[in-house]
């Protein structure tokens, strides 16, 4: 891991290039992606058989691209009781969390007596990302399915890359259909936000694009934002804990070489803390828990490369820092944990304590590991059931209110010398139009 000191007198430059690191903008990247979301949008399935091959190794028609209801039958005949059971679990939090986060319709009448509200309906058809490679989320179908059943879109569409065997991992396919997909198509990366975003013959277009990804995927979520509406830029996995003296030190390596294992290569991990002798002791606990690790391989390069412990002065520009960074996932192992994080406004997730590590909320804690990555969330908040309801406003005036309010529209009507403005409700009260009705 390296290391970075409060007291060095770079430690501002420092501490920026640490949260500049991040792949959501790499202009290599961008300009690769560009040209995957064109080939899609120039030559639909076409397009979509050929990227599939080059970077899932497996040819697929466009007519073998959706998952066949014999395939959902095989991975449901597959699922063992713990698979079963773990699905429910989570589904009861994640459901219960989402339905409390639901936008409901309100009336109010405004100071000329009119009616005025919103109403929130579900996105009638909405595309879900989810990542496969080395390690399928089969956590992920549920973390953003649940959501779109829960609001009550009516088309919920599955993208997940197949495997060289040209099939979907069964427990994916299993987890994604027991949480409401409708549709399941077998198309990773780029190509699949492309598809989902413009359309092809096989897979129609969505109203809104859903879900994590690597760099590629969202990369093609940024480039696509406007010509379809997008969730936030998920990308790949961070966490940072923010600790005292008083936090477990394998507690807190076991948390950090958790988020490191995702394989990407772009994961980020960051240990906060005032105390130096914690980060001698985390240092050991990693050395000493990495070895028993299946993948410890992916987890050594990014402790060479995306693993920092940063000894601040105390633990208010520890907050500082966490703000700066704007993780992903933020522990916080500290005393008065709760009383800390109210001064943490930038981080996708808090967990307080040393017993609510990062993976809780991964799995089954209830709220959706979907989450802002590469100091996004800054600007973004994580995944929430009301991003899949659609709201409208709703105006209702009678003649009365119209006749409280018209002395507001003449006025800026002349501001902006917009004379029909004016006359569009000028005109119910003049004598030619009275007789056809008072509303």
């Amino acid at each position: 891991m390296n290391l970075l000191r409060h007291s060095q007198r770079d430690f501002a430059a420092r501490l920026a290039a640490i949260g500049a690191g991040s792949s959501l903008f790499d202009p290599t990247i961008e300009e690769r992606t560009r040209a995957v979301v064109a080939a899609v949008a120039e030559r639909g399935d076409a397009a979509l058989t050929e990227l599939t091959e080059r970077f899932d190794g497996v040819h697929l028609e466009p007519e073998q691209l959706a998952v066949s209801a014999a395939e959902l039958m095989a991975a449901s005949l597959r699922a063992d009781a713990a698979l079963r059971s773990a699905v429910k679990e989570a589904d009861r939090n994640i459901s219960a969390f989402a339905r409390k986060s639901l936008r409901k319709p309100w009336t109010v009448l405004n100071s000329h007596g009119a009616i005025v509200g919103e109403k929130y309906d579900p996105f009638q058809r909405v595309g879900l990302y989810i990542p496969g490679g080395t390690a399928p989320l089969v956590s992920t179908a549920l973390m953003t399915v649940t959501l779109a059943r829960v609001a009550g879109c009516p088309e919920i569409v599955v993208c997940t890359p197949p495997g060289k065997d040209g099939l979907v991992n069964p427990a994916l396919l299993f987890a994604a259909r027991a949480a409401g997909a409708t549709e399941i198509y077998k198309v990773g990366g780029a190509q699949a936000i492309a598809a989902m975003a413009l359309g092809t013959k096989t897979i129609r277009p969505v109203a809104k694009v859903f879900g994590p990804g690597n760099a590629y995927v969202v990369a093609a979520k940024r480039l696509l934002f406007g010509r379809v509406a997008i969730d936030l830029l998920p990308g790949p996995s961070e966490v940072l804990v923010l600790a005292d003296d008083s936090a477990n030190a394998g507690f807190i390596a076991a948390d950090m070489l958790a988020q490191a294992e995702h394989g990407s290569g772009s994961e980020r991990i960051w240990l906060v803390t005032p105390s130096a002798p914690l980060v001698k002791e985390v240092e050991r606990e990693i050395v000493r828990q990495l070895p028993s690790l299946s993948r410890r391989d992916y987890i050594a390069k990014i402790l060479e490369t995306g693993a920092w412990c940063i000894q601040v002065r105390d633990l208010k520009q520890g907050v500082d820092v966490v703000n700066a960074l704007a993780p992903e996932h933020c522990e916080v192992h500290t005393r008065q944990a709760l009383k800390l994080s109210m001064g943490i406004v930038s981080a996708g997730a808090i967990f307080l304590g040393g017993w609510s590590p990062t993976v809780l909320g991964d799995y089954v804690a209830g709220p959706s590991h979907t989450l802002p990555t590469g100091g996004a969330g800054r600007s973004f908040s994580g995944l929430t059931v009301d991003q899949f309801q659609r709201r409208t406003s709703l105006v209702e005036y009678d003649r009365p209110s119209l006749v409280r309010g018209i002395g507001g529209v003449r006025a800026f009507a002349a501001m902006e010398g917009l004379d029909a403005h004016g006359a569009s409700a000028e005109i119910r009260f003049s004598t030619a139009t009275r007789k056809k009705g008072k509303r």
